[in-house]
């Protein structure tokens, strides 16, 4: 990746992205899952830092997933 292709990702990921058609539909459905999994971790799982660490990848999963979204459709 060349510099010039490093600042127009820059560019890019740090742009505001209003959502584009069928794209909410997409956020919803993936926020949805993370949550069902969220659920289930706190169901299955004792507290501990390990849980947490879970659900906080779990969190940065469905953001960048959504970010993915935005950025590149």
């Amino acid at each position: 990746m060349t510099n010039l292709d490093k600042l127009a990702q820059i560019e890019n990921n740090f742009t505001y992205h209003a959502p584009k058609l069928g794209q909410q539909e997409k956020y919803v459905a993936l926020r949805d899952k993370g949550k069902e999994l969220a659920l289930l971790i706190v169901e299955l799982t004792p507290a501990s830092r390990e849980q947490s660490l879970a659900l906080t990848d779990l969190e940065r999963c469905v953001m960048m997933a959504n970010a993915s979204i935005a950025r590149n459709e």
